[in-house]
């Protein structure tokens, strides 16, 4: 080993070592600080909430002790159904709630599709057009049912038309908004492609939009009519036709083995109706 080569391992091993390996403890946290306080806000605003709702719903305690005992002398009443009741009166008044559904939904196509086609941003870039089909399709769903039914038996008397009207009015939002974010998911590429051959409006509607949106449409208006089957059930407690003018009838007359009777018959058809609905969205779909 030469000289230099010991000279310079003497100044390699002088050299003090350092580590340059450094430890820092970190504490892994799912939220930051910020976040944390936000959450809590939230939470408190939420219980503060329910407890000022609890106050002012004023439950008087003595009833609400008492409802078990009162809901079991009502079933006993109910008890047993009267089955002579159901082809007398409640057959053809449950036609007649099928019939409100069933029309009210076609009925809300001729609006619904419209304004759907106006909300589309791809479909329609027109904003004002767009704002103004959206205050169509939010007012009708803001308001209930049987606000609706009110409102045109005031202005076509009781009856199924009235039943109708509620029923076709208060699904026109539904199924627009649903029908209007169906139609803005599409895929561009065949609707760029029969532009650029061309195509007329209502070619692009029909080749490129219809085929994608199909599926979506059929499971919509399906859906609604389900829903319309529950809704037109009670509309005839306000005097709009249906099966719920002859529950309001048997329940003013404390009748209650019939009150079950129609019950029992609601609840059986609108599982009927889910099992319809699901079988031909099985067979379309």
């Amino acid at each position: 080993m030469t000289t230099a080569n010991i000279n310079n391992k003497s100044h390699v091993e002088n050299i003090p070592q350092v580590n340059t390996m450094t430890h820092v403890d970190k504490e892994w946290q799912r939220f930051t600080p910020s976040e944390r306080i936000a959450r809590f806000t939230i939470y408190l605003c939420l219980v503060s909430a329910i407890m000022w709702s609890w106050q002012t719903v004023e439950v008087i305690p003595e009833f609400l002790y008492d409802a078990p005992a009162q809901f079991a002398d009502l079933f006993e009443r109910m008890m047993p159904l009267d089955y002579a009741f159901y082809p007398e009166f409640i057959h053809e008044a449950m036609i007649e709630t099928l019939n409100i559904a069933t029309i009210g939904t076609l009925f809300t196509l001729i609006f619904a599709i419209p304004l759907a086609l106006l909300n589309a941003h791809n479909i329609t870039p027109n904003k004002t057009l767009n704002w103004i089909a959206k205050v169509f399709l939010v007012s009708s769903r803001s308001v209930n049912s049987l606000v609706w039914a009110l409102l045109f038996i005031a202005l076509f008397g009781p009856g199924l038309l009235a039943g109708i009207m509620a029923i076709a009015i208060r699904s026109i939002g539904f199924v627009g908004k649903l029908l209007a974010e169906a139609l803005e998911e599409v895929n561009v590429g065949p609707i760029e492609a029969l532009r650029a051959t061309g195509a007329s409006w209502m070619s692009i509607l029909l080749k490129g939009y219809w085929p994608q949106v199909m599926p979506a449409f059929y499971s919509i208006v399906l859906f609604r009519w389900d829903i319309n089957v529950r809704e037109s059930a009670v509309l005839g407690l306000v005097g709009a036709g249906g099966i719920g003018v002859i529950l309001n009838d048997a329940q003013n007359l404390f009748e209650w083995q019939k009150v079950a009777m129609v019950l029992v018959s609601i609840f059986t058809v609108v599982i009927i109706a889910e099992a319809v609905v699901i079988h031909i969205r099985n067979k379309l779909i």
